[in-house]
């Protein structure tokens, strides 16, 4: 499933474990959005590392799950691209 990720962290040391984080699992798009394709084991683990470092009271992490059909509908105003699966995967 394609995700846009987008959040909201106030304190700075916990915002770049944040960032850092989705970059494991996503590409920036933006300075406080991620896109990424996550299977169901891949979200969960992401969720796994991102809950211990968010302050629940004061953070926000939103996952935004869009469908292939969606997917086809976004739209860029000015600069970037839709996040592409590579063409293939070196393990």
């Amino acid at each position: 499933m394609f995700y846009a990720i987008s959040y909201d962290i106030r304190d700075d040391r916990r915002r770049l474990k944040v960032a850092k984080t989705l970059q494991d699992f996503g590409q920036r798009v933006q300075l406080s959005v991620f896109e990424a394709r996550l299977e169901s084991s891949e979200l969960a683990r992401l969720k796994k590392r991102l809950s211990p470092i968010l302050d629940q009271d004061q953070d926000s992490v939103r996952l935004y799950p869009l469908c292939a059909a969606c997917l086809t509908g976004v739209e860029i105003l000015g600069q970037g691209l839709v996040t592409q699966e590579p063409d293939f995967i070196i393990i």
